[in-house]
């Protein structure tokens, strides 16, 4: 009886192109009260990984907390699978804002002593009971009220990219770290402030609604559904986003885009931008921002010394990653202070040293990846400045992709042949390749 992955990522993803089926990201929670997490988590494993269910998903006594992916077409049947349960029944399931067939590849569920770490050790703190959930249009009316306070519960990182405009952003790198200090912080309003919180899909805020009543504070309130079902909200209602810029999530995309806002900037060079990376140099695998480049000069690396490891031969970087424990520092995320280039882009040796660097490439910004096709081979991008011919010199560039240049054939809009595409179309063209929703398109200028 199988209860653990026993793929490679890297087997993984051959298999879902292989396959052709248009994958769902979504994430999920509920806190109850199970009494045998390991029976629960085994029970999981064996309905879902025969409908091709691929995600990182903790279970606790305290209940479920879920991110993953799965075929669309398998979709009624895992929620069949929830409903089995009655604390599921029912649940709210939070659909990515942007779609990735490659979000997650492995089925991952691991016993936790919670499911979100609080390092509180409270017999008389209630979970459940938790602040009222307001939904996209009245967490804007409570925005305009003197009388709020807003609090982002997610960690540096994650606010670094995108917020709510006037939110409190605690500096932490974990949500145990953010309860102390956001308490003191407002301590003098227990009874005159409404306490308004939001997170990326509710469960953060929901324990920390329920904390804040614990602690005395009268007036609580949480986004429901986090961002995610508030961009779903403010597009499905037509509402004004307070929100700004990129909701970081914990796939392999890092983050999808709410508004053009930029609101951060490359942890090297300073430069706008809001692109979360992991160092190429996978003894180290920090995460920090990047901008494209830095990318190119530093080697995807997050420092000088990184970036010399990655150019040795294979072999010798085995070797010297031999025996290091990377958890801590891929969980470590970077701060600009720390990751400043500027001194350093200079000094790098070139990838391959039995190459030349090879010139800076004069290329001008088309647009960005929207979606790929795996049977049909076939990418799909949306056009956001100037307009793309056939026949044109293209670039697209991506943290997983790397640079690919080619020669565009036959261009579709619509399933309609059309020449040239431009701003606003959603062109399709065969390629060699996939693509992913961090790709950027480019047109090579020569």
């Amino acid at each position: 009886m199988q209860l653990y992955n026993t793929l490679s990522a890297e087997e993984r993803a051959v298999l879902i192109d292989e396959a052709g089926k248009q994958r769902l990201t979504l994430s999920f929670y509920a806190y109850a009260r199970i009494e045998d997490p390991k029976k629960f988590r085994d029970d999981l494993f064996l309905a879902w990984n025969p409908l091709d269910v691929l995600g990182r998903i903790y279970v606790a006594h305290e209940g479920i907390n879920a991110q993953l992916s799965l075929p669309a077409d398998h979709f009624y049947e895992f929620r069949d699978t929830l409903e089995a349960y009655d604390f599921m029944q029912g649940i709210r399931l939070n659909v990515a804002v942007e779609q990735d067939d490659h979000s997650f590849l492995k089925l991952t569920i691991k016993v936790r002593d919670k499911i979100v770490a609080d390092g509180l050790n409270d017999d008389t703190f209630d979970v459940t009971n938790k602040g009222i959930h307001l939904k996209a249009s009245e967490f804007n009316d409570m925005l305009n009220d003197p009388d709020t306070i807003l609090v982002d519960m997610r960690n540096h990182y994650e606010s670094e990219i995108g917020h709510f405009v006037g939110a409190i952003k605690p500096d932490v790198d974990t949500f145990r770290e953010s309860l102390p200090i956001i308490e003191e912080q407002i301590a003098e309003h227990k009874q005159d402030k409404k306490l308004l919180m939001y997170c990326t899909g509710g469960i953060r805020c929901e324990k920390a609604s329920a904390y804040f009543k614990h602690k005395g504070f009268e007036n609580v309130y949480q986004l429901e559904g986090g961002i995610i079902e508030y961009t779903r909200q403010v597009k499905a209602e037509n509402l004004e986003s307070k929100f700004i810029g990129k909701n970081f999530v914990f796939d392999q995309r890092l983050g999808e885009r709410i508004t053009d806002d930029i609101v951060s900037n490359c942890h090297q060079c300073g430069k706008p931008c809001d692109t979360h990376t992991n160092c190429a140099n996978e003894a180290c695998h920090l995460l920090f921002l990047q901008c494209e480049e830095c990318a190119e000069a530093m080697h995807g690396c997050c420092s000088v010394a990184c970036a010399d490891i990655v150019q040795l031969p294979e072999a010798e970087q085995k070797e010297l990653r031999r025996g290091i424990q990377k958890g801590n520092m891929i969980f470590k995320k970077g701060r600009p202070e720390n990751l400043t280039a500027r001194e350093s882009l200079e000094i790098l040796e070139p990838r391959s040293k039995s190459q030349e660097p090879r010139p800076k490439l004069r290329k001008s910004y088309l647009g960005k990846g929207v979606h790929y096709f795996p049977k049909a081979g076939i990418g799909q991008f949306l056009i956001v400045e100037g307009e793309l011919k056939v026949g044109d010199e293209i670039l697209i560039s991506g943290p997983t992709t790397g640079e690919e240049i080619l020669t565009v054939g036959e261009l579709f809009v619509k399933d309609n042949p059309t020449n040239p595409a431009q701003v606003n179309d959603l062109v399709s063209f065969k390629l060699p390749f996939r693509i992913r929703l961090s790709d950027t398109l480019y047109k090579v200028l020569r």
